[in-house]
């Protein structure tokens, strides 16, 4: 059902699908795929009560076509898929880097490659999210830890893609996806939204790739009477291909300064004792539970530990990673992959702090005792 304000026993699937409504989603496509396939059931009930349009598609490829394609109408647009289905999207999520087509592609992670075990939790997916298409590209990488997160952050997905006009992955787990906790649903009223920045001169003055001070072009819906040209490839302000040295180098530099400029923005970390940690832990996803857990089980032991819980991935928050390492000997790394992050905390940290990775790729989570364990070890 779609939720009335008040609090609610969700699964992170439910809360994704909610969520999104609540963010003014109004357009879905997508396949069915394990396990994120319970996103796709909720919103082809959900949708339709709320004007918007639910499609099944014949796959993954034509799943992201029709979100950009929905997006340049002018409608706040999502699909959702797993492993191999991320894998397929990448060509399309690069083309909706590069022509700026807001988007928000959900991945519930799950242990792979290929196949992989279709049911369990992995956290594999964490460097594809943000290099799996080629070049140079602009992208936002989010990660809820729990059911509520997963409502909250999902609406914070729409915003930022809508106010930046970049696609952002939310990136999930198989656990988080399916379990079920208390969701407190606020007031629709209450629900901050953004919208894309829309253009304010006539249709015969638009320039679809002219960027004022904020590098973020204005974005004028298809249909609404401004007429211009979309392209994968490299663009002028017109929308049409070039090969001109100066514009596609200007072209590139633009997208990456407006990265750099929306990073403050995007970045969100939670820190739990910090402030005096000896030892920290830099988690993301169902890992950053066990780990809490552990933090609290260590400062039960004498053992002065804390926990930088991102729930931004890309950009990387670097600027906390380097702050805990100022204070801290050491950060533990636990990751449900062969250790993806741990080199981006290292490198982050610079050498200030000891960093350690903790890795398991079993299809089973990584459990408070094994963290607790690796921050004595450290």
């Amino acid at each position: 059902m779609l939720s009335k304000a008040g609090t609610r026993l969700m699964q992170g699937n439910e809360a994704c699908a909610e969520g999104a409504i609540a963010a003014g989603l109004r357009f879905f496509a997508g396949y069915p795929i394990t396990p994120s396939t319970e996103i796709a059931e909720e919103l082809a009930l959900l949708l339709p009560k709320v004007g918007g349009k639910f499609i099944q598609m014949e796959d993954e490829i034509a799943s992201i076509s029709a979100i950009i394609g929905a997006s340049l109408a002018g409608a706040k647009s999502m699909t959702a898929t797993s492993g191999p289905g991320f894998s397929l999207k990448q060509e399309g999520i690069g083309f909706a880097s590069y022509t700026e087509v807001p988007c928000v592609i959900v991945n519930v992670q799950r242990v792979g490659p290929s196949t992989g075990v279709p049911t369990a939790p992995a956290q594999g997916d964490v460097m594809q999210a943000r290099w799996g298409t080629h070049g140079d590209h602009p992208i936002i990488v989010l990660c809820p830890s729990s059911v509520a997160e997963t409502f909250t952050l999902i609406i914070e997905a729409f915003n930022i893609s809508e106010r930046w006009r970049i696609p952002v992955i939310f990136l999930m787990d198989e656990v988080v996806a399916h379990m079920r906790e208390k969701v407190v649903v606020p007031d629709v009223s209450q629900i901050k939204l953004v919208e894309r920045p829309r253009p304010q001169v006539a249709p015969d003055q638009y320039l679809p790739y002219a960027a004022g001070e904020d590098l973020v072009p204005p974005m004028a819906d298809f249909g609404s009477g401004y007429r211009y040209h979309v392209t994968g490839l490299t663009h002028d302000q017109t929308g049409f291909p070039t090969t001109k040295a100066p514009e596609v180098g200007a072209l590139a530099r633009r997208l990456d300064a407006k990265m750099k400029r929306a990073a403050p923005h995007v970045t969100f970390v939670d820190e739990l004792l910090v402030d005096d940690a000896e030892v920290a832990i830099f988690a993301y996803g169902v890992t950053a539970r066990a780990a809490a857990k552990a933090v609290r089980d260590a400062r039960a032991q004498g053992l002065k530990a804390g926990l930088i819980k991102a729930k931004t991935l890309w950009p990387f928050p670097s600027e906390h990673v380097r702050r805990v390492a100022e204070r801290a000997r050491a950060i533990v790394v636990p990751e449900m992959n062969m250790g993806q992050l741990v080199l981006e905390v290292e490198r982050a940290s610079a050498g200030r702090a000891k960093v350690a990775g903790l890795s398991r790729v079993d299809a089973e989570p990584i459990t408070p005792d094994e963290i607790l364990a690796r921050l004595r070890e450290v």
